[in-house]
């Protein structure tokens, strides 16, 4: 029995990066083997096992077989005679197909060691064709490591791929997954740009217009270390609400993201021409974007506005709104719909407060 560390690991280790994980390939073993030694089985298409101190995954050597569309319709084979380089084999990068012995010594078959050196990205067989998750793996990996490029003969592989359908057969929650992934990388434009050019945006996000401002305004966003939902609203800041409901709900997005993506959208004018509200218009904002009940997603909004501009410091229209709801959150409503004879007028009478706390807090301004 022979472990050796492939993948990810290997890939930064090469790079300089840090490791965030580590996965290992056993070659020669039994699942029984595993169990003797202590490991425990997690795995349900193959056997993957955890290290009983570490917790780390160990996965037998496999070989696989499409049997239909998709990214689920393959069976696994693992045997002790399956060899590393049938494993490497079946993988979807070069510069993912390389094995690290316990030694520190490379098993590189298909070149990926110099693929890392000549930063290209490229297919490792033509199994990259039977998986469609891979054409998103792979745009997650440009919009994290921004100086490779994409080797010709595998982007005409994953354009075939995108002609036959593949990417059709992705489930939502997969698609999602990965596109979440890449836009929190440090160039999520380049994403956009390798799913755009070998056709599988028009499939998955048809909706979206890639164009110069929309990357570089999704890379600000990167840039400036927002959250996920601030960079999905950027992204979809200039569409329409329709649009962003339509494309939320066929990839299920969680509802953080497409709310705070439909807000902004609406609300983005009126946000860049907040220097310009007056006070009641200020506090009938901060009431249609619930900013009272939920102040973080009201910053989450401005942030989002922000990144449309590529502000990199003070936005004037942000703190002059900010300000306007601290002020009319330091409103006590309470004590104001306990004073007020005529329930009917309570709304009233809260919002009549609140529009004199935000004039006075403009006074000051």
């Amino acid at each position: 029995m022979k472990i050796y560390t492939v993948g990810g690991a290997v890939r930064d280790q090469l790079l300089g990066l840090p490791i965030k994980d580590r996965d290992y390939v056993v070659v020669g073993a039994t699942p029984e083997d595993m169990l003797r030694q202590g490991f425990r089985p997690v795995g349900k298409d193959f056997p993957v096992f955890l290290h009983p101190q570490t917790q780390e995954e160990y996965a037998l050597a496999r070989t696989e077989r499409k049997t239909a569309p998709g990214y689920r319709g393959f069976v696994f084979h693992t045997a002790p005679d399956v060899t590393l380089e049938d494993d490497l084999v079946r993988r979807d990068l070069t510069i993912n197909a390389i094995a690290m012995a316990e030694d520190g010594s490379l098993t590189d078959p298909f070149g990926g060691v110099a693929d890392i050196e000549n930063k290209v990205f490229r297919h490792v067989s033509g199994a990259f064709g039977e998986d469609p998750v891979r054409i998103l793996r792979l745009a997650r990996f440009a919009a994290r490591y921004d100086a490779f490029t994409v080797a010709p003969a595998t982007m005409d592989l994953m354009r075939r791929m995108v002609a036959d359908g593949e990417v059709d057969a992705l489930v939502a929650e997969r698609v999602w997954q990965e596109v979440a992934k890449g836009l929190m990388e440090s160039h999520p434009s380049r994403m956009l740009t390798v799913l755009q050019e070998c056709g599988a945006l028009a499939r998955i996000m048809g909706e979206i217009t890639v164009s110069a401002r929309l990357l570089q305004v999704i890379d600000h966003a990167a840039a400036q270390g927002v959250d996920l939902p601030v960079r999905f609203a950027a992204l979809m800041l200039h569409m329409r609400k329709d649009a962003i409901e339509q494309l939320s709900e066929r990839l299920r997005v969680p509802n953080e993201c497409r709310e705070l993506a439909v807000m902004a959208a609406r609300e983005l004018d009126n946000i860049n021409g907040a220097l310009d509200l007056s006070a009641e218009a200020i506090v009938s904002l901060c009431e249609r974007c619930d900013g009272l009940r939920k102040p973080q997603r009201y910053a989450q909004l401005l942030q989002a506005v922000a990144c449309d501009g590529l502000v990199t410091g003070d936005f004037a229209p942000a703190a002059r709104l900010q300000g306007g709801l601290d002020a009319a959150r330091a409103v006590n409503a309470g004590a104001l719909a306990q004073g007020c004879t005529d329930p009917k007028r309570i709304p009233e009478v809260i919002h009549a407060a609140r529009v004199a706390a935000v004039a006075a807090f403009l006074a000051q301004a």
